[in-house]
């Protein structure tokens, strides 16, 4: 395990990880951003915090970065078709993309799914520059929650958990 690791090599590696698709978004109105993540994970419950790992190239980023707050929406399992839009490969950009699917706000006047299975809505109380990402941590200061099955991303194909 002594070779470098060339970027390829770590992709084909990393897509082996399964992981739940999620949308994170902020703003309000036209100034709507979002994009589909699947680098969010738990941080602590204490308080409860929550990561998202976003490209610092894209309007989400840059968006996330100055309002100081975002939403993390887990998709349902039937929604993969949503996901490829937020993350680009439809083509819409910015607030275009919530043009697709049944998006309303949170208390916090932050977009989320309708039908999400969790959706939570954060305060950045830190964030750190990595590579060609930022790093956001987020106190989690309301949650909602839904029932079903989430959507999962692994080896580039959408698949979903079957409930026990």
């Amino acid at each position: 395990m002594s070779a470098p690791v060339d970027s390829a090599s770590f992709r084909a590696a990393m897509a082996r990880f399964p992981g739940a698709v999620t949308i994170v978004t902020t703003g309000r109105g036209q100034g709507r951003r979002g994009i589909t993540a699947t680098a969010v994970c738990s941080v602590t419950t204490e308080p409860p915090s929550l990561l998202v790992c976003l490209n610092r190239k894209t309007g989400t980023c840059s968006a996330v970065a100055e309002s100081g707050c975002f939403s993390v929406n887990l998709w349902p399992h039937d929604c993969a078709s949503l996901a490829v839009v937020f993350a680009g490969a439809s083509g819409a950009t910015g607030a275009e993309k919530f043009e697709t699917g049944d998006w309303s706000e949170d208390g916090r006047g932050l977009p989320v799914l309708s039908n999400a299975i969790t959706a939570f809505s954060c305060d950045v109380t830190d964030s750190m520059v990595v590579g060609s990402h930022l790093i956001f941590v987020g106190k989690v200061v309301a949650m909602a929650r839904a029932e079903g099955a989430s959507l999962i991303y692994q080896q580039s194909r959408f698949h979903h958990l079957e409930q026990a």
